[in-house]
């Protein structure tokens, strides 16, 4: 495989780690196993926007190349995906072509359907409002509010609001909802309410991410992705606060 073509799979496997959730030195390592599975020297620069990588082919010609990261998520099931992926060349090189068809056939692997997704918010909720000492109708309320919130944020995300402007507002809808669910059902609390419904918005997995990266050196990616963290929490926090001052304003 040409090194121009070995770049091109590298690239392609590190854009997608990246757009996908995986932390920064994993997706350097992957990108450097890829690359030393074909005896080409690399190096890989990672960040929260990018990944850049320089190798050097057998004529000592150097090639950068880089990809922006536009578009992130969570999608742990990819990232093993393409961890194998990674592993299996290292220890048997395949053809361009083939990597290129894996690749595509990861890009393309199906996502849970949207019902799913649903039920999944809503069992989350559900049981994290039990655990932290809800009642059974503190439950159900919270995985109704939990419904309602995540399907108004994958319609929003959509649009291309601000992120902040997006957590800021399903903050807020959680914090109404549980007061107006306290005002018709007396024996509901708002507080088992709420701290069930945000479990679904808390951003865990960047936050840990951010956490990983930062012990493991790279500074700048991880600070950037606990900020990002702590912008998300921070706009929760204030769309709940909001509404729950709202409500005390009303009552006076």
């Amino acid at each position: 495989m040409e090194s121009k073509q070995v770049l091109e799979i590298s690239l392609s496997a590190g854009e997608m780690l990246l757009s996908n959730g995986a932390e920064s030195y994993r997706v350097e390592e992957t990108i450097e196993r890829i690359c030393n599975s074909y005896n080409l020297q690399c190096e890989c620069i990672v960040t929260a926007k990018g990944v850049f990588i320089s190798v050097v082919d057998d004529n000592n010609e150097k090639v950068t190349s880089l990809k922006k990261i536009r578009t992130r998520r969570v999608d742990l099931y990819r990232i093993e995906l393409i961890n194998s992926f990674s592993r299996n060349i290292q220890n048997e090189p395949i053809s361009y072509e083939k990597a290129k068809q894996i690749l595509k056939d990861i890009d393309q692997a199906p996502y849970f359907s949207f019902p799913v997704r649903l039920f999944s918010a809503s069992m989350t909720s559900f049981i994290y409002s039990l655990f932290f000492n809800g009642t059974i109708y503190d439950s159900i309320v919270s995985a109704v509010v939990s419904i309602c919130v995540y399907f108004l944020l994958e319609k929003i995300s959509g649009v291309g609001f601000f992120q902040f402007f997006e957590f800021f507002l399903s903050g807020f809808i959680i914090g109404v909802s549980s007061i107006t669910a306290q005002s018709l059902l007396p024996f509901v609390s708002k507080g088992n309410v709420i701290t069930g419904a945000i479990m679904i918005l808390l951003p865990g997995v960047p936050l840990t991410n951010g956490i990983k990266d930062v012990i493991s050196g790279d500074f700048e990616s991880g600070m950037t992705k606990f900020g990002e963290a702590m912008l998300v929490i921070t706009a929760i926090g204030v769309g709940i606060g909001s509404a729950l001052t709202l409500g005390v304003g009303i009552k006076l």
